[in-house]
């Protein structure tokens, strides 16, 4: 009795939720009706992904909602509720259909909606595309949701980026006359294999190889040029805030610049990434080979320095050009770093001829997540083959 039970408490549970799925029409087959929580959460469900026969059309050619007036009340309560009924993760997928199939853009740049909403990474870069038309009664509100995105993903990736670097730094820095409690055994022992002497069972460390102190006597140089088209919104997020992380360490120089079809170096507000993100403007074209000019021009230690491309590469300038850069800056010993994108979204849309050709010249592209980019970047540092992901 309790297995068949069990079983048919399996089968209503199921079918609930394909009525919640489906939506209620005469033709979803299920035969259940929804009451109290349950139909509430299918009237949110309604007002956001409606029921195409009685659904209008968006300016795009996008069904959308009767239910869900695009007024700043009715859309306030509606984020209410769906924070309400469902986790984080799927407030912030329903926010971002609500902006992508109703068109509430606008209603962002209203102070009651930012405060209503759910702050996360792609919100931000729908508030940054938005900045230039943001009435000043909205800035402060708009600044303190970035602020607190900013602060939460710092939190999570500042601390793992100084540690990873900080290792990269002192290994790079061998010395050949190190103390001795900074003598690299590993790298000392593979120097002197031909010295071994089988009757002593022994190597002669006739060359030592050490570590030296980075915070000292090394500094790294590191250039961010980043893609500000509205494709790569959330690449421009992570890499703002991994740009303050980086510029906050003594013992590497960090510059940072953005750009599409014009150059902006933002380097002198890397104290504060929310400065950064409101120094971009999403959208517009696209001129790698300009932006990658300007931090060519900007290198005076070339062995020394990491070059980090974070772009699409849909080039809208010289392709020829901008190749020749890249093998000129490879050619002196500069580092160079092509990421597709710098974030969690999965496998981007990208230039697969710019790519292949990038990788030709030494310079592979993929697409990284923000808890790889350490990796990437102490790799980078020390020299080493780069850690592509398989899915890359």
């Amino acid at each position: 009795m309790t297995n068949g039970t069990t079983r048919l408490d399996g089968d209503a549970e199921r079918l609930r939720r394909w009525r919640l799925v489906l939506g209620g029409d005469e033709a979803d087959g299920t035969g259940v009706a929804l009451s109290g929580r349950d139909a509430a959460m299918d009237g949110t469900l309604t007002a956001l992904y409606g029921r195409g026969d009685k659904a209008g059309k968006s300016p795009a050619g996008r069904e959308r909602s009767a239910g869900l007036g695009a007024s700043a009340p009715s859309v306030a309560r509606w984020l209410g509720d769906i924070r309400t009924y469902f986790p984080s993760s799927v407030v912030q997928v329903m926010q971002r259909d609500a902006i992508d199939r109703l068109g509430l853009a606008a209603l962002l740049l209203e102070p009651e909606m930012l405060e209503a909403v759910e702050a996360d990474v792609h919100l931000v870069g729908t508030l940054l595309s938005l900045n230039k038309a943001m009435p000043e009664t909205t800035k402060e509100t708009a600044r303190a949701v970035v602020r607190k995105v900013v602060e939460d993903l710092e939190k999570r990736l500042a601390t793992r980026t100084r540690a990873t670097l900080t290792g990269a730094l002192d290994r790079s820095a061998r010395v050949s006359r190190p103390r001795h409690h900074d003598i690299d055994w590993n790298r000392t022992i593979a120097a002197n294999l031909k010295h071994y002497l089988p009757e002593y069972r022994t190597i002669v460390p006739e060359r030592l190889i050490g570590y030296g102190r980075a915070a000292r006597s090394v500094k790294k140089e590191v250039v961010l040029c980043i893609d500000q088209s509205g494709s790569m919104a959330a690449s421009v997020v992570y890499a703002s805030v991994f740009g303050a992380v980086l510029a906050s360490m003594r013992s590497i120089s960090t510059r940072m610049v953005v750009f599409d079809t014009s150059v902006v170096d933002l380097t002198d507000q890397l104290d504060d990434p929310v400065d950064v993100l409101f120094g971009t403007q999403l959208g517009g074209g696209t001129d790698i080979n300009r932006a990658l000019a300007y931090c060519q021009s900007k290198i005076t230690r070339p062995a020394e320095t990491v070059v980090v491309l974070i772009s699409d590469l849909y080039e809208g300038g010289i392709r020829d050009e901008m190749l020749k850069r890249v093998a000129a800056m490879k050619a002196s010993g500069v580092q160079f770093v092509t990421l597709l994108a710098l974030s969690d979204e999965g496998a981007p849309a990208y230039d697969r001829e710019h790519a292949a050709a990038l990788a030709a010249l030494g310079a592979p592209a993929f697409a990284c997540t923000p808890d790889l980019f350490p990796e990437v970047m102490a790799a980078a540092i020390e020299k080493r083959p780069l850690p592509i992901p398989d899915t890359a």
